[in-house]
């Protein structure tokens, strides 16, 4: 399973304007047409609520959200006008500043049952262009069924919400002043790849493989950066394992949203249970 994937260059932003200039109607409608569906899966119950992607994002524009990048999964069986699909969202000038990151909700949807709306807390990292989950613990998910008409609940909630991002700073702040030691680091590596591949046939990445920074702005000990440079280094692919045929491949690049949203969030808990 696959995700269409588009965003904007991460040059354009910083904390005090949150972006340059949002994605397009084009934009989106290209990326992910799932949320322009006229209606929900012709499967679905007459009590299926329908809620419009296109009507909640046009709710929140008014209250002052842009989208900045949007996916939806690609399937052979399913219908890509109904498919889940992950729009990324910031405030038109954000006045918080988190760390080298910038603050974003992330707004799930689907429109075949398998999802309700979602909205959950991100960051935006430009250094890395690593988009990050904040986990359930660190700030709740916000959910609705699709029951009814929920758009103002939409928007409150992703005012709400917003107006809690300090809790991302402060974690950030936590993690800046965490240093790890070397067995610390290597025991966070270890657990993160036992996160990514429970599984193991035997032909497992060194632990110590996915600490090696990409980009000098990521070296140090402290766990913000650690913990940046193992969800790259997790989340984008390219490492080398052995297959059960013992051949030597190249992991893929996480890009199925279910997935991406597990990783994200559990990464982020763990580094959060070794900040100071």
């Amino acid at each position: 399973m696959n995700t269409l994937p588009r965003s904007l260059d991460s040059s354009q932003f910083s904390h005090s304007t949150a972006f340059e200039q949002a994605l397009s109607p084009e934009v989106l409608r290209e990326s992910v047409p799932a949320a322009f569906a006229p209606s929900a899966h012709e499967r679905l119950s007459a009590s299926y609520g329908f809620v419009p992607t296109a009507q909640v994002l046009d709710a929140l524009r008014q209250a002052g959200f842009r989208p900045v990048e949007a996916r939806q999964t690609r399937s052979r069986i399913a219908s890509a006008l109904h498919a889940r699909h992950l729009i990324r969202l910031r405030r038109q000038v954000e006045v918080i500043g988190v760390g080298d990151a910038t603050p974003e909700l992330l707004l799930l949807n689907s429109h075949d049952g398998t999802s309700g709306v979602q909205l959950r807390a991100g960051l935006f990292r430009a250094v890395c262009s690593n988009g990050l989950v904040a986990s359930v613990g660190t700030f709740p998910v916000w959910r609705a069924l699709h029951r009814g008409h929920v758009l103002e609940e939409v928007v409150r909630a992703a005012l709400e919400m917003s107006e809690r991002f300090g809790v991302l700073a402060a974690a950030v702040e936590r993690m800046e002043q965490t240093h790890l030691g070397v067995p610390e680091r290597l025991e966070f590596a270890a657990e993160a790849l036992a996160l990514r591949f429970p599984e193991d046939r035997g032909g497992a990445t060194r632990p110590s493989e996915i600490l090696v920074p990409q980009r000098q702005e990521d070296v140090g000990d402290d766990l913000w950066r650690v913990y940046n440079v193992i969800q790259g280094r997790l989340l984008r692919g390219g490492l080398l394992r052995r297959s059960a045929t013992n051949r030597l491949i190249r992991t893929r690049k996480i890009t199925a949203i279910k997935e991406d949203l597990r990783l994200n969030s559990a990464l982020w808990d763990m580094a959060m249970a070794r900040a100071a």
